[in-house]
C-alpha cells in the first residue's frame, strides 16, 4: 500500500495507525479500568492468566471529571467592604503587577506574612491549615502563600467523599496494572494536564527519535494538536483496544488545509477566532477530515491561541486540526521549562523529517485535498448559542438575536414565546431584597475548565476586566450562580500573582476547584425561589459558560438558554445580568456616584494583557506544577486500596459492578445474525446527541436509575452524576436515553419515554427495553442525521446495547460515534441519500428485519424488510475489513480478551 500516491488513495484504503500514548479521563476512564478488571476475572475463567491482562501502550489517566460545585462565592465576594475603610468611596486603583500593601486584605487568612488588615468576613473567619496541593494561591499584595480557600477546601472534601469507591478503585489499578500511571483529582483537566505535562512533542527512547502521537477518550484530546502533536479523541472502546497493543484503524482521510492570514482585531479574543473559525468549517464540511493550519496568519498566533483553536476541532467535525511545530512553539516550549539540550535535538529532528514548518524559507505551500481560507483580521466577538455550539451570534447582534429566539419556532434556536408574554417580569425575593426576573436573565455564569484556560491572555483578560469593574464599583447580582474553575494550579497561580484573582472573586467568580463542572452539568442548583420564579413565568433563563458545550438543559433543566463566550465577556454578561443588552449603547451598570459604566470603560487593551502575560506566564509556574503533580496530594497518598491480581468486587456497591460485555467471550467469529421482527425503541430526530443517549450530570428522582439507587438504600444525595456511576452498568443502562431533553416522536414531546408496542404502554426508555428483552423481541432505533453529536462517550454505545438494540437506522452520525457502535456490537445502518423515515412512509411502528448475508463488505448495500410489506435498501456503514472483524466478534473488547485465552 502506497499511502504517498494520497490523492487516489483518500477515502479508499485503510491505515493502521499505532499512536505512542493514551491519555483517558475518569467519566470515560473508569469504565475502560472496570473491564480491564472484568477481562481479568472472564480470561482466568476461560482457563487463562489474568496477569497478562495490561495495557500494552503507555496511558495515563486523569481523575479530573468528579468535581462538582457543592459549595461557591467564598468570603470576599460577601464581604460589604473588602476593602476597609468608606465603604462609599471607590476602591484605590492598583497595579496587577505590583505588590501595595494596605489595599485590600488577605480574604482573612492569616498565614500571610504581611501588613495588610483581615477584613470583615463572618463566613471565612478562623484558620485554614490544609495547604493547595497543586500550587501554591498567593496573596496579591505580598505573594506570600496563603492557605486554601474555603471553598476549594469544601468542594475537595465532598469530591473525595463522595467518590470514595470510584478513587480506591483509581488506586488499585494503579498498583495491579502494568504500564498505566493514575493523575489524582484536583491536579488539572485531562487535556490541560496533557497539554502541560504529558506532552513530548518528540519522543525519545533508547537513543530512537519519533513523534509524539495520542489518543484519548476526551474529544478535546486536539488540544495538543496546537504543540504539534498528532492527537484526537476516539471512544472509549476504542482506546480500550488501542490500550491493548491494537492500532487505529481508520480511512486514510482527506487534509484539509486552513489557510489563516492576517492579524486579529484588539478586540478579538481567542474564542472569537474559535468561533469564527468553527463556523467557516463546518460550512466547509470538514467532518471525518484533518485539518492543518497554515498561512502567515498562523505565526500571529501563540501556542495557548493554537491549543484553543484546536480544542474545539471536534465542534467542527474534524478528526483533529493540527499547527505543526515551528520557531513559536520552540519559544513557547523553552518558555514553559524545556530542557535546552532536548529542544535542540528535537528542532533538528522534526527539520530532518520535514515536520518543521518556516514561513521564511518556504519556496512553496502545503499541497492539500481542499483549502479553506480564513482572514483573521475579519473576526469580531461573537458568542455561540443558545442551543448549538455552531449557531454564533455577534456580541453587537445579541440583543435583537435573543429577540428573535422569543419569536421563532420551537427548535434549534427558537422558544416560540407569545408576543404579549415577552416582556413578563416576574419579581422574587431572594436573601432580603426583591430582583425582577425577565426573558433573557442570566442565572449561571462560569468560566469553567474546557476551551479557555489553556490560553493565559483569556483568562488573564476575565481577571483584569472583572478588576476594572470592581474599581468602579459594579456589581455582580447575588442569585447568578457564578464559578471559576481552572483547568489546572497553574492557572489559578498566574491569576493570584497578577492580582486579578480577589478581583474575580468580589463578583463571584470563586475558584470552586479543578475539572469539569459547569459543562458537564455539575452546576449546585439554583436556590430555590429563583428556580420557582423562571416556572411561574416560563421565563427563558440563560447561562453563559466559557465552555464548549452548550445542549439545552444540559447546565440545568430550568436555563433553557445557553450560550458560549470568552472569560472576559462571561464576567460582563454576568455583571449585565441579561443578555438583553447591547453594549455599544448600554452600560453594564452603574458604578461609583451613580455613573453609567459602558463595557468599553472596562475591556482591557491588548498591550495590558501582553504585560501581564509577560510577568506572571512564566516558566517556573510550569516548572512548579510538574513538581506537585508527580508528588500527587494528601489524601490521595493516604488513600487505601487493595493489591490483589483480581479486583475484589463488593456485590452491594453502586459504583462498581463487573459488567456483562464478556459472558459470551469466544475464540473463533460467528457470522452476523439477522435481526427478526424487531421493534422500534425510539424513533428520534436530527442532531441527537450523546448527551441526549448517555446524559454526564445529575440523576433524576423519577428515572429509572433514581429507582434503582433508591432500592440499593441511598438517598437522592447519595445519587451522584451519572458519569460518576460509569462503572456500574446495571445504572449506566438505565441512564440510557433518559436525557430530559430527549425528544422521541412516538411521544410528542421532551421526555426520556417511550412506547411499548406489544401492550401499548407508555413507559420510561429502560423499561420498554427491559420488556422487550423478556418477551425475545430485538429492537432497533430510527434517527435523523447527524446521530451521536458530542463528545466521545462509550456508555453512548454500551448503554444501547445492553438494552437489546441491534442496530440503528439513521439518514447520517457522528463519526467517533458510529465507530464506538460497531465497537461494542450494533450495527450503523444509513439510509440511502434522500431517503428517511417520512420519505419511505415510515411511522416506526412497524416491525423491522434485516438480513446479513454470511460475508460482509465495506459500504455493502442490505435490505430492510418491513411487517407492512414494505421492502427498502440500507447501507451497512462499516468503512474497511477491521470493522466488519470487530462486529463478527461482537465487538473490539471480546477480539481483544480473545488473545489472552
Amino acid at each position: 500500500m502506497n499511502i504517498l500516491d494520497w490523492k487516489t488513495k483518500q477515502n479508499n484504503v485503510e491505515v493502521p495507525f499505532c499512536p505512542a500514548r493514551v491519555v483517558l479521563q475518569d467519566f470515560t476512564g473508569i469504565p475502560a479500568m472496570v473491564d480491564f478488571a472484568a477481562m481479568r476475572e472472564a480470561v482466568r475463567n476461560a482457563g487463562g492468566d489474568p496477569v497478562k491482562v495490561n495495557p500494552a501502550c503507555p496511558t495515563d489517566l486523569t481523575v479530573d471529571h468528579s468535581l462538582q460545585i457543592d459549595f461557591s462565592k467564598c468570603a470576599i465576594q460577601n464581604a460589604p467592604n473588602p476593602g476597609g475603610g468608606d465603604s462609599q468611596k471607590p476602591m484605590a486603583k492598583l497595579s496587577p503587577l505590583k505588590a501595595q500593601p494596605r489595599k485590600l486584605p488577605c480574604r482573612g487568612q492569616t498565614a500571610c506574612k504581611g501588613p495588610c488588615s483581615a477584613g470583615d468576613s463572618s463566613r471565612n473567619s478562623g484558620q485554614f491549615s490544609a495547604q493547595i496541593e497543586n500550587t501554591p494561591i498567593l496573596c496579591p499584595f505580598h505573594l506570600q502563600p496563603v492557605p486554601e480557600p474555603e471553598t476549594v477546601l469544601k468542594n475537595q472534601e465532598m469530591e473525595f467523599g463522595r467518590n470514595r469507591e470510584r478513587l480506591q478503585f483509581f488506586k488499585w489499578s494503579s498498583k495491579v496494572f502494568k504500564n498505566i500511571s493514575i493523575i489524582p483529582p484536583e491536579t488539572g483537566m485531562a487535556h490541560q494536564v496533557n497539554l502541560e505535562y504529558l506532552s513530548r512533542v518528540v519522543f525519545e527512547v533508547k537513543d530512537f527519535l519519533y513523534p509524539d502521537s495520542v489518543v484519548g477518550t476526551d474529544s478535546h484530546m486536539t488540544m495538543v494538536n496546537g504543540l504539534g502533536i498528532l492527537g484526537w479523541g476516539v471512544g472509549g472502546i476504542e482506546t480500550e483496544a488501542v490500550m491493548l497493543g491494537m492500532p487505529v484503524t481508520l480511512t486514510l482521510p482527506e487534509v484539509v488545509g486552513c489557510e489563516l492570514t492576517g492579524a486579529a482585531s484588539p478586540l478579538a479574543t481567542s474564542i472569537d477566532i474559535v468561533l469564527s473559525i468553527t463556523k467557516h468549517l463546518r460550512q466547509a464540511d470538514v467532518a471525518g477530515k484533518f485539518v492543518e493550519f497554515f498561512g502567515s496568519g498562523v505565526s500571529q498566533l501563540s501556542v495557548a491561541d493554537r491549543t484553543t483553536i484546536a480544542n474545539m476541532c471536534p465542534e467542527y467535525g474534524a478528526i483533529l486540526s493540527f499547527f505543526p511545530v515551528d520557531n513559536v512553539t520552540l519559544k513557547h516550549l523553552k518558555h514553559t521549562g524545556f530542557d535546552k539540550a532536548k529542544l535542540e535535538v528535537m528542532e533538528a529532528y522534526l527539520k530532518a523529517v520535514k515536520l518543521f514548518r518556516n514561513d521564511e524559507s518556504s519556496s512553496r505551500q502545503p499541497e492539500y485535498s481542499q483549502v479553506v481560507q480564513i482572514s483573521l483580521s475579519s473576526i469580531i466577538p461573537y458568542v455561540s448559542g443558545p442551543k448549538r455550539s455552531q449557531d454564533r451570534v455577534a456580541v453587537n447582534n445579541m440583543k435583537s438575536d435573543f429577540q428573535a429566539c422569543l419569536n421563532e419556532k420551537s427548535g434549534v434556536k427558537g422558544f416560540q414565546i407569545a408576543v404579549e408574554k415577552q416582556n413578563d417580569i416576574v419579581p422574587v425575593q431572594y436573601e432580603g431584597n426583591e430582583y425582577k426576573l425577565s426573558h433573557g436573565c442570566i442565572v449561571i455564569a462560569a468560566v469553567i475548565s474546557c476551551t479557555n484556560n489553556c490560553n493565559p491572555s483569556v483568562m488573564l483578560a476575565a481577571g483584569l476586566l472583572a478588576k476594572k469593574a470592581v474599581e468602579a464599583g459594579l456589581v455582580v447580582k447575588p442569585y447568578i450562580r457564578t464559578s471559576l474553575s481552572p483547568g489546572s494550579g497553574m492557572v489559578t497561580h498566574y491569576l493570584s500573582s497578577s492580582g486579578v484573582l480577589p478581583y474575580l472573586s468580589k463578583l463571584g467568580f470563586e475558584v470552586v476547584g479543578y475539572g469539569c463542572s459547569t459543562c458537564v452539568g455539575n452546576t449546585a442548583p439554583l436556590p430555590e425561589a429563583i428556580r420557582n420564579a423562571i416556572k411561574q413565568g416560563d421565563i427563558i433563563a440563560c447561562g453563559v459558560l466559557s465552555g464548549t458545550k452548550n445542549f439545552e438543559g444540559r447546565l440545568c433543566d430550568c436555563v433553557r438558554a445557553n450560550y458560549l463566550a470568552s472569560p472576559p465577556l462571561v464576567v460582563a454578561y454576568a455583571i449585565a445580568g441579561t443578555v438583553r443588552i447591547d453594549f455599544e449603547t448600554e452600560p453594564l451598570g452603574t458604578g461609583f456616584n451613580g455613573k453609567s459604566i459602558y463595557l468599553r470603560d472596562i475591556w482591557p487593551t491588548r498591550k495590558e494583557l501582553h504585560t501581564v502575560e509577560e510577568e506572571c506566564v512564566i516558566s517556573s509556574m510550569f516548572k512548579e506544577l510538574k513538581e506537585k503533580m508527580e508528588k500527587g496530594n494528601k489524601r490521595w497518598n493516604l488513600l487505601e486500596a487493595p493489591e490483589s491480581t483480581l479486583f475484589p468486587w463488593d456485590l452491594k456497591s453502586t459504583y462498581i459492578k463487573c459488567p456483562s460485555f464478556f459472558d459470551k467471550l469466544a475464540k473463533e467469529p460467528v457470522s452476523p445474525q439477522p435481526i427478526e421482527n424487531a421493534h422500534v425503541l425510539l424513533y428520534l430526530g436530527d442532531s441527537v446527541t450523546t448527551d441526549h443517549i448517555s446524559p454526564a450530570g445529575s440523576i433524576a428522582r423519577s428515572s429509572a436509575a433514581a429507582k434503582y439507587l433508591t432500592n440499593k438504600g441511598l438517598t437522592p444525595r447519595e445519587f451522584n452524576s451519572y458519569g460518576a456511576r460509569r462503572g456500574n452498568d446495571a445504572v449506566m443502562t438505565r441512564g440510557t436515553f433518559a436525557n430530559i431533553k430527549l425528544l422521541n416522536k412516538f411521544i410528542g414531546k421532551p421526555a426520556p419515554k417511550t412506547i411499548h408496542f406489544p401492550s401499548g404502554q407508555t413507559l420510561d426508555v429502560f423499561e420498554a427495553a427491559d420488556l422487550y428483552q423478556k418477551e425475545g423481541i430485538p429492537v432497533i432505533i430510527l434517527a435523523g442525521k447527524k446521530y451521536g453529536l458530542g463528545s466521545s462517550r462509550d456508555w453512548a454505545a454500551k448503554g444501547p446495547f445492553l438494552l437489546g438494540v441491534k442496530a440503528v437506522l439513521a439518514e447520517s452520525y457522528e463519526k467517533v460515534h458510529k465507530s464506538q457502535l460497531i465497537g461494542i456490537g450494533i450495527a450503523p445502518l444509513q439510509f440511502l441519500p434522500g431517503e428517511n423515515p417520512s420519505t419511505l412512509g415510515l411511522t416506526g411502528r412497524e416491525q423491522f428485519s434485516v438480513l446479513f448475508p454470511p460475508e460482509l463488505s465495506p459500504g455493502m448495500t442490505l435490505d430492510v424488510k418491513t411487517s407492512t410489506g414494505k421492502v427498502f435498501s440500507v447501507i451497512a456503514l462499516f468503512e474497511n475489513d477491521m470493522e466488519i472483524t470487530l462486529y463478527k466478534y461482537g465487538g473490539s473488547l471480546n477480539f481483544v480478551a480473545r488473545r489472552f485465552l
